[in-house]
């Protein structure tokens, strides 16, 4: 599926009484455990480094969201945390893998740069060979695979440059979308990818070229509010059916529901102190 048959495939007629039926797959994920999470250094607005972190409470949050993954049937497989490395378990940051081919992230920040190398390993000895690219990129934080395309995220995090050279590693459609709003510094903070074909995100925090585009793509689209983008309730998971997000986003929750998605809220309120929550915490690995 190419970026015109995105635009072109068949989508739910506005204000249809009885949503499409949906249907769930198994997903195969990877999660870093918080053993070492903690907030030292600010480099997002969510980060306050005066603020106590329960280490304690983050791992059974993170513990809770991995039973559900489990319960739901879905794969879930262990990364190794490492010391020193505090926001390690927002493993979505990690890389991009789909197709059988692999991406190593180039983070911006210094503080968060020796995850690539701890993720470029995991991938190695599960039979990946990841490529690096020369911009800046923070793995599935900016990049979330709809179908056959690639939509990416750029603005605060991953360089618009290294979209490119993405496309030619996953040989893949990419499209760009620029974030605007530093609250939401990465595309999986703004945008959630529901099934093959369906997204919700936030309009406010894209420019509106890429409102545009999003439009274009996905008329249909579920266009969630100001109360559930700020407790980042679209940084979310989905199988297709079972959509598992942040507790507090309930208004998003509903809309789920109304769209024929079953939606799962997990309390990831520790986590959010680090600027991440449910999508953040998993690394999805692609067929």
């Amino acid at each position: 599926m190419t970026i015109a048959d995105v635009a072109a495939a068949p989508r739910r007629r506005p204000g249809a009484d009885v949503p499409p039926e949906r249907v769930p797959s198994i997903r195969r994920y990877a999660m870093t455990a918080p053993t070492f999470f903690t907030v030292e250094y600010a480099i997002n607005p969510w980060m306050d480094t005066s603020v106590t972190v329960d280490t304690h409470l983050a791992f059974n949050q993170w513990e809770t969201l991995r039973q559900t993954y489990k319960e739901l049937g879905h794969a879930v497989e262990l990364i190794e945390p490492i010391v020193g490395l505090p926001d390690m378990v927002y493993a979505a940051n990690g890389g991009m893998m789909v197709n059988g081919k692999a991406v190593t992230a180039r983070f911006t920040y210094p503080q968060r740069a020796g995850e690539s190398a701890a993720y470029a390993e995991w991938m190695t000895r599960h039979g990946y060979r990841p490529a690096d690219t020369r911009h800046t990129n923070e793995g599935q934080g900016d990049l979330l695979v709809v179908g056959s395309i690639v939509l990416a995220g750029y603005g605060f995090r991953t360089q618009r440059q290294a979209h490119d050279e993405i496309a030619a590693i996953l040989q893949m459609p990419v499209v760009s979308l620029e974030l605007v709003d530093p609250r939401f510094y990465h595309l999986d903070t703004a945008l959630a990818v529901l099934d093959a074909t369906t997204i919700a995100y936030y309009p406010p925090a894209f420019s509106d070229p890429s409102r545009t585009k999003l439009l274009e793509l996905f008329p249909d689209a579920i266009e969630v509010g100001s109360a559930d983008a700020y407790v980042l309730g679209l940084n979310a998971v989905s199988d297709g059916l079972n959509v598992v997000l942040p507790a507090a986003a309930t208004g998003f929750a509903e809309q789920l529901r109304t769209a024929g998605f079953r939606p799962i809220g997990i309390d990831l309120s520790e986590l959010l102190k680090g600027g991440g929550s449910v999508k953040c915490c998993t690394l999805e690995v692609h067929p």
